[in-house]
């Protein structure tokens, strides 16, 4: 799955310089993931670093954007080739 940003953000500007895909940006109120772009740092990291950095927890699978690791796998290998 791709990860989602809930409305529980702090704006702190943790999460963002930490994706390795570029993925989060800052929202019209709080920061977003886009889900062409997350990959659940697979590819990069063991575990996602958004998720890791959080400090309010707000870094959410989500539901609308179900991807098994090896769709997140190709989905990093697809991004790689891009550039």
């Amino acid at each position: 799955m791709a990860l989602m940003i809930t409305d529980e953000c702090i704006n702190c500007d943790v999460c963002e310089p930490e994706c390795p895909n570029g993925a989060i940006t800052q929202g019209d109120e709080i920061y977003v993931i886009d889900p062409n772009l997350c990959t659940e740092c697979v590819g990069h990291y063991d575990e996602p670093q958004c998720v890791s950095v959080c400090p309010v927890d707000c870094c959410i699978l989500d539901p609308s954007h179900v991807e098994s690791k090896e769709e997140l796998q190709a989905k990093y290998e697809a991004l790689q080739a891009q550039g």
